[in-house]
């Protein structure tokens, strides 16, 4: 039912056929008029001239009615009006009567007024104005069309000249007929071609309906393919709807994903605050049911062995805390970024941070090798807090994933405009698998320590910078962790200048 109300009457493919069938016939109305018109004044003009000629030819003769009627004139008289050898020999459709003053008629040639003659005269009222007027009249003769003139002869006698337009009429009525039944086959043949037409240059808007219709139904992947000839304007239309469809399938799966990744995030977090929790919860358990008092092992009961239960307790407890304040710290950290917070942008020498990150390292960890590539000042326009916070948390990984004596490499250079800051270790590595989910939050490889975050604020930091960071990594080659940055610093330092 839907498909047929769209065929209807009412569809655009209706209306343009309509449009279309409306145009032509009134083209071929306004050519049929102008045609018909045209000729009707052809061959009215033609008659109008035959009739003036003769009007003019019988009025130079200067003869009276009586010298007409005479036998020796009357040959001359038709000589003159119709000779043998000429075209313009009166024919029946020609009316040729004599009035006198009073508008009678009157015999001509010894033999009575016929029927046509009396109408004739009948139907002319005034024949002093038709041979004052240059041009024929139109009258109705016992109900048959005449154009009619006149001409006086010395004798005060008129001559009246008519010829009948029957077969005129009759001829603009063919035409007028065979126009209507060629136009009529014309306006059907443009109505099915131009349906045919619309048909086929509809159905791109077809494919879009349909294409519309299968995403409507969960079908995002639907594309509306192109056609064999298509115009232009469809052919704008369907790029446009396809970048269209581009967009809400890459905006559906990315709301998919992030919907995914929140799930997880919440579960992960949860999990992560839920172990610290627990241990804190059966620690004051512990307290509460006064099992820190009681002696260790067996061992009977001495001085300084329950307080040394309930400090284990203390500092175990104290550990979780600072364990659960740490990871809803890096948590408030993600939030903040994700909120895309104001920078304190300055120049920010990375060349001093990266050698200040490494001196914390050798302190931390005085047997692990540290190389520093960070010679003279390499400044960018960023928050020097974040690039720390970037610096720590890059560390931090090394020092938690790999041995005590692995080395590590810091550098620092300046390439095409932008600085690039790397962390290399040749620890074990990464799989491709874990390395494509080393920056996804609570992510840990093979389930070691940490808490899964501090690649994912290192990626936050540095995309909030305007820079982005990338991963090298394979199983027993290490892990290299790459930070470009835009180097603002120079043009910051020219405006200020």
């Amino acid at each position: 039912m839907r498909r047929a109300h769209r065929h209807g009457i009412h569809s655009l493919r209706a209306k343009l056929t309509a449009a279309n069938v409306a145009l032509l016939a009134l083209g071929i109305a306004a050519a049929t008029a102008v045609s018909l018109m045209a000729m009707r004044h052809y061959l009215l003009s033609q008659i109008d001239s035959e009739l003036t000629k003769t009007r003019t030819s019988l009025g130079s003769t200067q003869l009276t009615l009586r010298q007409i009627d005479s036998l020796s004139v009357l040959s001359f008289v038709r000589d003159r009006l119709a000779p043998e050898d000429s075209a313009d020999r009166p024919t029946p459709d020609t009316v040729f009567t004599a009035v006198d003053r009073r508008g009678e008629a009157v015999p001509l040639f010894g033999v009575k007024p016929t029927e046509a003659q009396l109408g004739l005269a009948q139907a002319v009222t005034d024949p002093g104005a038709l041979t004052r007027d240059s041009d024929p009249h139109d009258v109705t003769v016992r109900g048959a069309a005449y154009r009619v003139t006149a001409t006086r002869l010395p004798d005060g006698t008129y001559i009246l000249l008519a010829t009948s337009t029957d077969a005129l009429h009759r001829g603009i009525a063919k035409a007028l007929r065979l126009d209507l039944a060629v136009g009529t086959l014309l306006l059907a043949l443009l109505a099915c071609l131009t349906l045919f037409s619309v048909r086929r240059r509809m159905r791109p808007l077809e494919d879009m309906v349909e294409t519309s219709t299968a995403i409507a139904e969960g079908d995002l992947t639907r594309r509306v393919p192109s056609s064999c000839h298509p115009t232009q304007e469809v052919e704008q239309l369907r790029l446009a709807l396809n970048s269209m469809l581009h967009q809400v399938e890459t905006a559906y799966l990315t709301r998919e994903r992030s919907a995914a990744q929140l799930r997880r995030f919440v579960a992960d977090a949860s999990h992560e605050l839920r172990t610290p929790l627990s241990a804190i919860r059966g620690y004051l358990q512990l307290y509460d049911q006064g099992m820190l008092r009681e002696p260790e092992m067996g061992v009977p009961p001495v001085e300084g062995i329950q307080n040394w239960g309930s400090r284990r307790a203390w500092d175990r407890m104290n550990g979780e805390v600072d364990r659960m304040g740490r990871l809803v710290d890096e948590l408030l950290t993600l939030a903040r970024l994700d909120q895309q917070p104001e920078l304190r942008l300055r120049n920010v020498d990375v060349c001093r941070l990266a050698r200040d990150a490494a001196q914390d390292l050798r302190a931390q960890q005085p047997g692990r090798p540290v190389a520093v590539e960070a010679d003279g000042a390499v400044l960018v326009w960023a928050d020097e807090s974040g690039l720390r916070q970037v610096l720590g948390n890059l560390m931090a990984n090394v020092r938690t994933h790999t041995a005590d004596d692995v080395p590590v490499r810091v550098g620092v250079r300046r390439v095409d405009g932008v600085v690039r800051l790397s962390v290399e270790d040749k620890g074990p590595g990464l799989g491709p698998q874990d390395a494509a989910r080393v920056f996804d939050r609570f992510f840990r490889a093979g389930g070691g320590a940490g808490s899964g975050l501090g690649l994912a604020i290192v990626q936050g930091v540095v995309e909030a910078h305007g820079g982005d960071v990338t991963v090298r990594t394979a199983p027993g080659e290490g892990l290299e962790v790459t930070v470009t940055l835009p180097a603002h610093a120079e043009a910051h330092a020219e405006s200020c200048a």
